[in-house]
């Protein structure tokens, strides 16, 4: 996400540039390259060890994601987020690709955001949100799963 807010917040200083301002066109060329190569890091960021994916944080050997893939590669079982700090902030279970199973989100000191579980990408039964102390803030029911 860092990335993408990186590479827009570049494009938008190139498309801003004043017209009656003289620019060396090597200079936006070459932040254009350096965009790229952040992009072009992120085979680096990334580790496949068997069925287990981990993608870590730029120049941290910190893990972002982990989680396994089935043969086609997509999320499969139990998947993890962390902090930069190595703060579990997310649990979420995959079935080939779709969230199916439960979800578990938390804030950055460890309490709970959110709970709920997902049926083929859709939220289904009782979600419950939480305030940054802990305190149950919200309970919503969205009901059954479709068959």
């Amino acid at each position: 996400m860092r990335r993408i807010l990186y590479i827009s917040f570049c494009m938008a200083l190139i498309a801003c540039e004043d017209p009656k301002t003289e620019t060396n066109p090597t200079d936006s060329a070459s932040t254009i390259e350096k965009v790229e190569d952040v992009v072009a890091d992120k085979s680096d960021l990334v580790v496949v060890e068997g069925n287990i994916f981990t993608e870590y944080y730029p120049g941290k050997k910190a893990i972002k994601f982990q989680g396994p893939q089935d043969n086609e590669e997509r999320r499969h079982g139990k998947w993890l987020f962390f902090s930069e700090d190595g703060v579990e902030l997310s649990m979420t279970v995959y079935h080939h690709g779709k969230k199916h199973g439960h979800s578990i989100v938390k804030y950055p000191n460890g309490q709970l955001r959110y709970v709920g579980e997902y049926a083929n990408d859709k939220q289904i039964g009782i979600w419950k949100t939480y305030d940054t102390e802990g305190k149950l803030g919200e309970e919503k029911d969205y009901g059954d799963a479709e068959e």
